[in-house]
């Protein structure tokens, strides 16, 4: 495939617009040629109200890029693999580990691409944060990620809905940091859920984790942030402290700052699906999801006052 992968969006919502959008657009090699939401449209490109009608009038996409609720991911992700389109999954990949497992599985079938997206592995200074981390021992590692629900997550529902992720929807950023600069895996091992009465997911969680040597990893999420943000992860090794902040993007070693590239996570996720499409390729990390999966599992559901956003 030499000339543009042209893409079809579906779910333009704000994620879509803010992110997705822009990036497409500063990325050589891939075109935006129609969008699929039952509300909103793109003006000057094609609009269709649903995955269906997008296949049906699209039959030269190349790919699909999906931007809705993880509730309802799944199938349209199902359908676009089974018409033979490559698929970008915005975080988190899926509703459960089944559901992309089996999107993994169809993928192969079919022969086409599927990228889980992670976007803060793409962050400017985790990548100097991991290759910092080879040849040292972690001994411990603490997670502070506490951000305001209302000025991000404005009148969405769904994300305190069963199947929804509540602060996990911003948590998971922080856990695909996580596995992704500790590389010999990481185990959950007990988790606490404040979950609000009138909803159904939590709007902050505390985690306890391991890595695979047993040094302690400890995680904090909170939906109910005001004020400044907080996303930081703090490595202690045997040899010097690593911070990552500002989701990734800032790095201080022994607390003297590091300089780092430019900010760009969805242009290098854009980058890195073409290189997947064109080279016949998955890239499937189920690691953070699993992480997920693991404290509602393992969680203690604690009842907090009622949310009312």
């Amino acid at each position: 495939m030499t000339s543009a992968i042209k893409l079809g969006l579906v779910g333009f919502g704000k994620i879509a617009r803010d992110q997705h959008v822009p990036a497409i657009a500063m990325t050589e090699g891939v075109e935006l040629v129609a969008v699929a939401s039952r509300n909103n449209h793109l003006e000057g490109l094609a609009a269709y109200t649903d995955i269906d009608a997008l296949l049906a009038g699209e039959p030269d996409l190349d790919a699909v890029v999906l931007c809705q609720p993880p509730q309802v991911r799944y199938e349209a992700a199902r359908r676009a693999l089974a018409a033979g389109k490559h698929v970008f999954l915005e975080k988190p990949p899926g509703a459960t580990l089944s559901e992309v497992e089996a999107l993994m599985a169809l993928a192969d079938q079919r022969g086409v691409s599927l990228f889980a997206s992670w976007h803060s592995r793409y962050a400017a200074a985790v990548g100097q944060a991991r290759a910092w981390f080879e040849g040292r021992t972690l001994r411990r590692a603490d997670i502070a990620w506490k951000e305001d629900v209302r000025h991000w997550h404005p009148g969405q529902t769904w994300i305190f809905e069963a199947g929804g992720f509540g602060v996990f929807d911003p948590g998971i950023n922080a856990l695909s940091i996580l596995t992704e600069v500790i590389r010999d895996g990481v185990l959950l091992t007990e988790a606490d859920l404040e979950t609000p009465s009138n909803r159904q997911a939590p709007i902050a969680a505390t985690l306890a984790m391991q890595s695979a040597s047993g040094a302690p990893i400890a995680a904090v999420f909170d939906f109910r942030q005001t004020g400044p943000q907080t996303w930081d992860i703090r490595f202690e090794t045997d040899d010097g402290v690593l911070v990552l902040s500002e989701g990734g993007n800032r790095l201080a070693i022994d607390g003297a700052p590091q300089a780092v590239g430019a900010e760009g996570e969805y242009p290098a996720m854009y980058r890195r699906f073409a290189e997947l499409v064109r080279g016949g390729k998955s890239d499937v990390d189920l690691a953070p999801l699993r992480l997920v999966a693991d404290a509602f599992l393992r969680g203690r559901y604690r009842p907090t006052e009622a949310f009312i956003d």
